[in-house]
């Protein structure tokens, strides 16, 4: 069984794909272009922190889904997923925060 970011990455895949702006969000937000999704991404991050210090719990764990949606659409329309995030992750795993830092350019 996959996991459920995997499932919700294929769903927005397929909306994607399929272009149906008329019944689906992800394909009408997308339509609007890559710095639309961006827009939204950094909206949705801004409610995510005021839900973190401000807010209840369940609020942050609704805005923390939102936010976590919206990446994934942002990944997509940029041919980009999961798979490399996770690659990402992987290459940094065992490094501490500072160490990984001082080695970007």
């Amino acid at each position: 069984m996959t996991d459920i970011l995997d499932r919700l990455e294929a769903t927005i895949a397929d909306r994607l794909a399929g272009g149906d702006t008329g019944h689906s969000y992800v394909a009408k937000l997308a339509a609007k272009g890559l710095p639309k999704l961006a827009q939204k991404l950094g909206e949705e991050a801004t409610e995510t922190v005021v839900a973190a210090l401000a807010e209840s719990d369940e609020a942050l764990i609704g805005e923390a889904a939102d936010l976590l949606f919206h990446l994934l659409m942002l990944l997509q329309a940029r041919s980009l997923g999961l798979n490399d995030v996770r690659a990402e992750l992987e290459r940094r795993e065992g490094l501490s925060g500072i160490e990984e830092k001082a080695r970007r350019p």
